[in-house]
């Protein structure tokens, strides 16, 4: 498949996975969390479960992250 041959919205619906998972490394590294290896357990779901790590991360991991100082 050729990405010229893809509409807008089928583009976009097949990015999404991959954009929400960098932004959850992304964030996961920029952040502190209340357990030490918890940092390390979202990069790793971010990178090795496509899709569900993104969501699990923006319904469990952002309220428990911290901005480092």
């Amino acid at each position: 498949m050729f990405f010229s041959h893809v509409s807008g919205l089928t583009f976009f619906l097949l990015m999404l996975p991959a954009v929400l998972n960098l932004w959850t490394i992304w964030h996961a590294l920029r952040h502190a969390f209340p357990l030490e290896k918890e940092r390390v357990i979202w990069v790793l779901a971010g990178i090795f479960l496509p899709l569900l790590g993104g969501i699990l991360y923006l319904l469990f991991g952002l309220k428990r992250s911290k901005p480092l100082r």
